[in-house]
This record gives structure tokens, sequence and C-alpha cells, in this order.
């Protein structure tokens, strides 16, 4: 999707948005992918409609001049925004990050967030662009897939516990390399990634109830409260606390 963006350094940032106009109507036409364009300052001076429309407006005019901490649920915002503020201020690339998003009236979704810090021709940081692609089925057509299937069960029955790479592949008969390569294609998650989706996928609906979150984190298969608690931050950039406390009033009744 970045390869949308022009190949050489615009040599300012309304230069680059102009130069996006006349593809403007089919950032629109991606129902599953988040696509922005911030300036120096975190906020949003393109927008797609998907994004819009997961921050409760109808057009994505509403966003401008907005930072995520100021469109997104409590919490969830200042998260985003702090990861921008580093791609900015470190000139970072971030790939293949997988996230959980919180959206208002619907349930907790993954998706894979990539970011690029814009640069002009004398390679100073002009703003930054950024997609977050929700992860969609796997490729049930992919002649791997029934091999693979039998490795998303297994983690998913046995996530309350710690798995071992070997044990993946000894169910998928395949190499490490091998299963890395085709859980790549047909998940779009590595196995490891698998495990922390499924783990917090239980996660996210056990702290929707009334359970200590010590006992969750032993449902979801961490040695402990504080263990839980950093892995969960990495992912959503709330601890588990906050992300319950962060759950809309209606949740429960609407979900």
């Amino acid at each position: 999707m970045l390869s949308l963006l022009p190949t050489d350094p615009p040599k300012d940032l309304p230069t680059l948005l102009a130069s996006l106009k006349l593809i403007a109507p089919l950032l629109d036409a991606l129902p599953e992918v988040v696509l922005f364009i911030k300036d120096t300052n975190a906020r949003y001076n393109l927008a797609n409609r998907t994004l819009a429309e997961r921050c409760g407006h109808n057009h994505p005019d509403a966003l401008i001049g907005l930072t995520a901490e100021q469109v997104f649920p409590t919490g969830f915002g200042a998260q985003y925004t702090d990861q921008d503020h580093r791609v900015l201020s470190q000139g970072l690339l971030l790939q293949d990050q997988l996230e959980l998003h919180l959206y208002p009236g619907r349930q907790p979704g993954w998706c894979m967030t990539h970011k690029l810090a814009l640069r002009d021709p004398e390679n100073r940081i002009i703003g930054m662009a950024g997609v977050s692609i929700d992860l969609r089925a796997p490729e049930a057509n992919n002649p791997a897939y029934l091999k693979l299937a039998a490795v998303d069960a297994y983690i998913r029955a046995n996530h309350s516990r710690s798995i071992r790479l070997s044990e993946l592949t000894a169910i998928a008969g395949l190499s490490a390399a091998q299963l890395e390569r085709l859980c790549k294609r047909v998940f779009r998650l590595t196995p490891r990634q698998m495990i922390h989706k499924a783990r917090l996928d239980t996660a996210t609906q056990l702290l929707d109830g009334a359970l200590p979150i010590t006992e969750i984190a032993l449902r979801c298969g961490y040695a402990d409260h504080s263990a839980f608690s950093r892995q969960f931050r990495a992912l959503t950039g709330l601890s588990p606390r906050a992300y319950r406390n962060a759950l809309p009033p209606h949740h429960r009744a609407t979900w």
C-alpha cells in the first residue's frame, strides 16, 4: 500500500498531498485498510473513509488537523500518537506490527500496522505515512492450508501453556523456516504472532468480565501478572486493567 506514494522525495508535505489527489477515490475503496498521512506534529493531513468511519465520522475531513489521541477511544489513541512521535522523531520504519484495535460499536479487531517516516530531498522528515490492514480469514485454497489449520487449532487448544516451535513444526511436517513462510502467507502472521493472538483473543474476552487479572494471565498461558501485562501492553498500548476500563459502557450489551 505504501507503494502508492511517489518514489521521488517530495519537497514538502503539501506537494505530496497534492500528488495524491488523483488517487484519493481509490483510498476510499479499501474497506479493510486504514490509510493516513500525518504532519510532523502527528496530525492527520490525509485519511481514507475507512479510518473516518471507524472513528465515528462520515467523512475523512473530520479527522484533518487532529491526532489519533483525539479521535480514538481513551488509552488506545494515546498509544497510537506516542508511536507516531517515535516514528517522526527517530525516522523509523515500522513493519508487520500486530496490533489490537478497539472500534466504536464493534468487537476488538486485529490488524497489521506499517508506518513510514517521509523525507524531503534533503533527508529532513516532513511527516509520516501509515496503513493498518485488517487480518482477514486465512487463505483456505492454499495447498498448505490443512497442515497449517492443524497448527492453528493446536495453538488455540494449548495456548494456556508454553508452546515450543518444535511442537508446531512436528504437526505441520515442515521445517521452522517453511512453517514461518507459509504461516505468513496463509494467516499473515508468524507462528509466534499466532500464539500471541490466540492468548490475547482469550484475554480480551475474559477482560470483558469480572475475573481477576492475575487469573486471566494464568488462563492465557502467562507465568504471572507482570508477564501478561507486558505482552498485553506491547500489542494494545494499554495495561489489562486500562483496557478493561476503556471498554465503552454499552460494550456488554451490544457485543
